[in-house]
């Protein structure tokens, strides 16, 4: 009773399927479901691609070196200071866009011109401040860096090494595609791209596709959220289970990829948000 809004469990051990279930009536496993925020794990793995590949400069990268067109007339001089990485580790010092200020900002007419407006309420680089205004600047970064949407990269980068479905998601009125939200992934999916940074970034057939130094960086602890109190690096949650380190992408109602190193697991559940 009390799962009752579980639909589905996949336990990956070593890469092997140790249990694959559904629940309450829950969609197949290869069919994609909103993965709602556990994108962002997703969207910290292109970001490291970008960088590998010379789309995206680094972690200290201004944001506005590619979005300046976007900024206010006059912006706070902080906005200047504010990199790639701020945005990943959710440090970024701009008031949030997620929680009470969500509908505001996603019926705005131009989400990042939204974001990027946003008054400091921290110094970038300072205290954690969930915001889905931010992973979606990362994505617009993405987009204008390389003249490709988000999507496409995603396709290219991820689906297609994988062997999985990354099919379109939403998108904002500019075309460019939520960043760090509402992405669609099948469990198994899911479960692929937690096999991906179990195994230091290669595939199980060995192709290399995130460098392995970006897996420990996103997984370094930088911030902690002051509503659970986990670790945070760049776009994944970090914590402990039983004295072994945990990393975890954590999407709205239940959306989960569990990743857990010492043990060689690989654990994915969806739910009903």
């Amino acid at each position: 009773q009390q799962l009752s809004r579980l639909r589905s469990l996949i336990v990956m051990r070593e890469g092997e399927v140790l249990a694959e279930h559904r629940f309450n009536g829950g969609p197949p496993l290869d069919r994609p479901v909103n993965i709602k925020s556990a994108s962002k794990s997703v969207l910290s793995a292109m970001a490291g691609i970008a960088i590998e590949r010379g789309i995206l400069q680094g972690v200290e990268q201004p944001v506005l070196s590619v979005l300046r067109s976007d900024a206010p007339a006059d912006p706070d001089p902080r906005l200047e200071r504010l990199t790639l990485g701020n945005l990943l580790s959710m440090q970024a010092g701009l008031d949030r866009t997620s929680g009470e200020n969500y509908g505001r900002w996603v019926t705005s007419p131009n989400w990042v011109r939204y974001a990027l407006a946003r008054p400091f309420v921290d110094e970038p680089g300072g205290a954690m401040l969930y915001s889905s205004g931010s992973s979606h600047l990362v994505s617009a970064m993405l987009t204008r860096a390389s003249g490709r949407t988000t999507h496409t990269l995603a396709q290219e980068w991820l689906a297609e090494p994988l062997g999985i479905t990354i099919p379109p998601w939403p998108r904002d009125p500019q075309g460019v595609y939520f960043g760090g939200n509402d992405m669609l992934m099948s469990p198994r999916a899911m479960a692929a791209f937690g096999e991906l940074y179990r195994r230091g970034g290669v595939t199980a057939a060995g192709v290399r596709v995130i460098p392995a130094a970006w897996i420990e960086d996103s997984w370094r602890p930088r911030t902690v959220s002051r509503w659970s109190g986990s670790s945070y690096g760049y776009g994944w949650f970090i914590g402990q289970v039983r004295g072994y380190p945990v990393r975890f992408a954590w999407g709205y109602g239940g959306q989960m990829i569990y990743v857990v190193p010492a043990l060689g697991l690989t654990v994915v559940m969806t739910s009903a948000a």
